[in-house]
């Protein structure tokens, strides 16, 4: 008597094995807004306790500001200034995917003007900005 030997084709996958989520422009933007939502958290705690300083008298007050007076904490600034455009803008497209009916259809296209548009804001800030920075470190 003869075995013969049957070979059962396997199922291709239809994805790379690991993960589900790859990576596309809705995992970042989460990523990113998650990220610039706590860097804002942050710097509005240090506000708020340097803030309270001013209880202590106005020259406490200015002695602490002036430590801020530094190109680090400037370039720590433009830093704000590009999480709060891009928390800003991420949060009304996120608004849109949410009550738009066509959102969720459009919502890579929306991270990509969002993208643009936090680049041509910041072009217009980041000069500015950057020349007060030098300004500052100069004196």
């Amino acid at each position: 008597m003869a075995t013969e030997t049957v070979s059962i084709p396997t199922p291709k996958k239809s994805r790379p094995g690991g993960t589900l989520y790859r990576g596309r422009e809705g995992m970042w933007s989460w990523v990113l807004h998650r990220i610039t939502g706590v860097a804002i958290f942050f710097f509005l705690l240090v506000h708020i306790l340097d803030s309270v300083v001013l209880n202590l008298g106005p020259d406490a007050y200015n002695a602490v500001i002036g430590t801020y007076k530094n190109w680090f904490l400037g370039l720590g600034e433009c830093a704000l200034v590009a999480a709060i455009i891009f928390h800003a803008l991420n949060g009304l497209r996120i608004i849109l995917i949410d009550y738009w009916s066509k959102g969720a259809k459009y919502q890579r296209v929306m991270f990509w003007t969002v993208v643009v548009v936090w680049a041509v804001l910041m072009a217009g800030f980041l000069p500015v900005q950057l020349h007060n920075i030098i300004l500052e470190s100069q004196s």
